[in-house]
């Protein structure tokens, strides 16, 4: 990878791309740091929601500013809500699903309907966590309070206009970078928001170490956290990168003077295919009942039964995970790959597999390989879901969320999403001189 960057830098529009992604990244940063009028610091962390899974995900994912109530809060987090949510319906929708096949005029369609869905998202959201949070969200006696002459709705209203601000600014953001920068914008504010949070949960442990008053055992905490972030990071490169390869034969047929196909070629079936999206989604509805009755009945029954025998450390908690993400494996494993549509589309161009005939022994032979690789892909993100959990509370237990499978999973997934985006765009200015 940094070989990739050495290349690039020495190409003036690559690296002009580069320098504009990393302004973007800088005003995005610059934004999270923003306070907005009247919410205190410590939103989420001052409050008993620290445990719910889902908030610590997204305040993961804004490095911060959601526990810290600025600017931009929401971040991207209503924006992916959204476009899984299109994507969901574009299965159960014929009309969205045609305009996935329209070309560049149906994904600018789209991608409206997706921001719209953001918008209304982060209304809905900021809504939801000014006034479950209370009087604890607002300070009473602040200045904003008496700027609108004690109208709290007023002071609600401003707040939301500026939460769901801050989001679509975040969304215009990651735009600017898909246009003009480098690799796939939303994903890289995603990238930087988990850097941002691990980042600052690493230098307080080197200060621990290394500064005045270190000690010995905050030392060994930190060799034993980066070793194991090294292990995990290598296992997990190891299966984003495996796929099967699936040799297609393309038979030679005669149109008019020209002779077409004759080539052979293979289909590519990634392991992890479904990214950390089954793991998002599996955390999202274990913590979302917990999430609901802590905000509305904080000493309910029901609260202290979940926290008991569906608390991140109960064996429950982790079987109904693992069930989750198998199921939410096997879902987008058949959204994203469809054996009927691939193998149809072989046997029209005059292509079958090796050993294979075309027709329904092809599709038959697809979704089996299909189903076996999501196996393993799904068995992959399961163990990730606890083993490293695991690992670092027997490490440090106050500090393993900051480094939590999900935040591990998306480093390293856009970290390889940027580095092939970067190689692709050298040999394009390659490609281009070459024929210059």
């Amino acid at each position: 990878m940094f070989e990739t960057l050495k290349k690039a830098f020495k190409i003036k529009e690559i690296r002009n791309k580069i320098l504009f992604t990393l302004l973007i990244v800088l005003v995005y940063r610059l934004g999270c740091y923003i306070p907005v009028p009247g919410i205190g610091e410590g939103l989420i962390a001052g409050t008993d929601l620290t445990n719910v899974s889902y908030l610590n995900i997204m305040s993961m994912m804004t490095g911060g500013a959601l526990s810290n109530g600025t600017w931009f809060a929401m971040g991207i987090g209503p924006y992916i809500n959204a476009s899984i949510i299109i994507q969901l319906l574009t299965v159960a929708i014929p009309q969205l699903e045609r305009l996935t096949r329209m070309g560049e005029e149906g994904q600018k369609k789209i991608a409206k309907y997706t921001r719209v869905g953001a918008l209304l998202l982060a209304i809905i959201q900021s809504i939801g966590i000014l006034v479950n949070f209370g009087p604890t969200a607002i300070a009473e006696g602040s200045a904003i309070i008496k700027f609108f002459f004690g109208q709290r709705w007023l002071v609600y209203t401003v707040c939301v206009i500026l939460f769901a601000s801050g989001t679509m600014a975040t969304i215009w953001l990651g735009e600017r970078i898909t246009d003009y920068g480098v690799s796939n914008g939303i994903s890289l504010l995603i990238f930087v928001g988990v850097l941002a949070t691990a980042g600052q949960t690493f230098v307080s442990m080197v200060t621990n170490a290394f500064g005045s008053g270190g000690s010995l055992e905050y030392f060994w905490k930190l060799v034993g956290y980066v070793a194991v972030i090294i292990v995990i990071f290598f296992f997990i490169v190891f299966v984003d990168l495996a796929e099967r390869r699936i040799p297609v034969q393309y038979a030679k047929r005669v149109q008019g003077r020209k002779m077409y196909g004759g080539q052979s070629t293979v289909i590519p079936i990634k392991v992890n295919a479904s990214g950390v999206m089954p793991l998002i989604f599996s955390f999202s509805i274990l913590s979302f009942p917990e999430m609901i009755a802590t905000m509305f009945w904080p000493n309910s029954g029901f609260v202290v039964w979940w926290q008991r025998w569906m608390g991140t450390s109960s064996w429950l908690y982790m079987v109904v995970l693992c069930l989750l993400i198998f199921g939410f494996a096997f879902f987008y494993a058949s959204i994203q790959f469809k054996p009927e549509e691939i193998s149809r589309s072989i046997q029209q161009n005059g292509g079958n597999i090796i050993g294979i005939r075309p027709g329904k022994p092809t599709t038959e032979y697809l979704s089996k390989i299909q189903k076996r690789i999501t196996l393993f892909g799904a068995i992959f993100l399961a163990l990730m879901a606890l083993l490293p959990a695991i690992a670092f509370s027997l490490i440090d237990k106050g500090s393993s969320a900051m480094f939590s499978a999900t935040g591990l999973l998306i480093c390293v997934s856009i970290a390889l999403e940027f580095n092939n985006a970067l190689e692709s765009q050298i040999m394009m200015k390659q490609y281009k001189g070459f024929l210059k």
